[in-house]
């Protein structure tokens, strides 16, 4: 039937194949390299941009900036007023001015302490928040409500919230033991100069 050609290339056409395959292969290195440097450059820039920016509540009953916040542990509502305008300065704050107050290193180290906590503290409420709050909506989007369960996450919310406040009210007040009443005074001048 079919019998076996022998196949015969000439010199020419294999070389011209090599030739082209390498060019395939040096070209197909090039462009898999640039589509990583690419990739990764991304990469960088977004996180960049994300560290710098407010991120994206994936809560729908969350604003970008609430939930960065909270993320964040920053204190978006102001929780330390009540001491701050009553002569209890905010740790944080104070600790920003240790050099002009003249601060010294066992009251740095306590106001370190101080800081590190209200950190760890307002981080972990964040969190708790947001957890509540995606509990909240749940109920809602799934129509497992009642008015127990409304009641309970509804108060937790503020539960939680009291509870951050109070741990910020708590620094301002030890911060308060840990200063002279002269660097008090000359710290309250410095914020109103800021």
């Amino acid at each position: 039937m079919f019998e076996a050609q022998p196949v015969v290339f000439s010199k020419e056409k294999f070389e011209r194949k090599t030739i082209l395959i390498n060019f395939d292969q040096t070209f197909m290195k090039k462009l898999l390299l640039a589509i990583i440097a690419l990739s990764f450059l991304s990469k960088v820039r977004a996180q960049t941009a994300t560290d710098s920016t407010v991120m994206h509540s994936p809560l729908k009953t969350m604003s970008d900036k609430q939930y960065t916040a909270l993320i964040k542990g920053e204190d978006l509502y102001d929780m330390a007023l009540a001491g701050e305008l009553n002569h209890y300065p905010s740790p944080d704050k104070v600790i920003k001015f240790k050099k002009e107050l003249g601060l010294n290193a066992a009251q740095i180290d306590r106001l370190n302490i101080i800081n590190k906590e209200l950190r760890r503290k307002k981080l972990e409420m964040g969190l708790i928040i947001i957890k509540n709050e995606r509990v909240l909506d749940s109920i809602f989007k799934y129509h497992l409500l009642n008015n127990g369960s409304l009641i309970f996450y509804a108060n937790r919310y503020g539960l939680y919230q009291g509870e951050l406040r109070n741990v910020i009210l708590q620094a301002c007040l030890v911060t308060r033991t840990i200063l002279t009443s002269q660097q008090i005074s000359r710290f309250e001048a410095l914020q109103k100069a800021d």
